[in-house]
C-alpha cells in the first residue's frame, strides 16, 4: 500500500476492479462446473466403451483362435489382408464452453466379405464380425478419450484462473478498498474537527 494514493478516485477504481474480479470469478466458477459435468459424462461413457471393447475383443480373439485352428494361420492372414483400410469416418468438432471437442461421424455397417466362402469357416466370419464391431467401438472411444483430455485441460486452466481471482486478486482489492476507505474516513474526521475549531475561533 506504500505507493498507493488514498484518494476517492483510487477508491472508485479499486471498488470497480473488485466488482469486476468477483463477477469474473462467478463466471469462471460456473464454467468450471459445466465443464466438470460434461467431463464426468464423457468419463462414464469411456468406462462403458472400454468394457464393451474388452468383451468384444475377447469374443473376436476366441473366434480368431478357432479360425487359426480350423483353417491355418497362413489362410487366416491371407483373408485378413483382403480387408480394406478403415476410412469410413469423418471428424468434426463441437464447442463445449469454448472447448473444441471432437465428434467422430460414422455409419455402422456390417463388413462385406472379400474372400471366397470355400476358403472360410464360420469362425472366420465370426472373427470378422467382432473385429468390425471393435473398429466402431474404437472410433467412439477415441472421440470420448480425446474429449476427456481436452475438457480436463480446460478444467485445470479454469481452476487456476478462478484460484488466482479468489486467493490473490479479490483479497488484494478488498484490502485496497478497506485501506483507502479508512484513510479517507480518518481524513474526514480530521477535517471535521478542524472545521469545528475554526468555527469556535470565529465565534470567540
Amino acid at each position: 500500500m506504500e505507493n498507493l494514493a488514498p484518494t476517492k478516485s483510487t477508491l472508485m477504481s479499486a471498488k470497480s476492479s473488485l466488482e469486476f474480479s468477483k463477477k469474473g470469478f462467478e463466471l469462471l466458477d460456473k464454467k468450471r462446473n459445466v465443464l466438470i459435468r460434461e467431463l464426468m459424462s464423457y468419463v462414464s461413457r469411456a468406462y462403458e466403451l472400454q468394457d464393451e471393447i474388452n468383451s468384444t475383443f475377447s469374443r473376436a480373439y476366441e473366434a480368431l483362435r478357432d479360425a487359426n485352428i480350423n483353417c491355418g494361420i497362413t489362410s487366416v492372414e491371407d483373408t485378413a489382408m483382403a480387408v480394406d483400410e478403415a476410412k469410413d469416418y469423418d471428424i468434426l468438432f463441437k464447442s463445449v464452453m469454448g472447448v473444441e471437442v471432437p465428434k467422430v461421424n460414422f455409419q455402422r455397417k456390417n463388413i462385406e466379405p472379400k474372400y471366397g466362402f470355400y476358403r472360410s469357416t464360420a469362425s472366420i466370419d465370426e472373427a470378422m464380425k467382432e473385429f468390425n464391431n471393435v473398429k466402431y467401438l474404437t472410433y467412439e472411444l477415441a472421440e470420448v478419450e480425446n474429449a476427456v483430455y481436452r475438457l480436463a485441460m480446460e478444467v485445470k486452466k479454469t481452476q487456476k484462473r478462478a484460484n488466482a481471482l479468489q486467493n490473490i486478486q479479490i483479497p488484494r482489492f478488498e484490502d485496497i478498498v478497506k485501506f483507502v476507505t479508512e484513510v479517507l474516513e480518518e481524513k474526514e474526521r480530521e477535517d471535521f474537527f478542524r472545521l469545528k475549531v475554526v468555527k469556535k475561533k470565529h465565534k470567540s
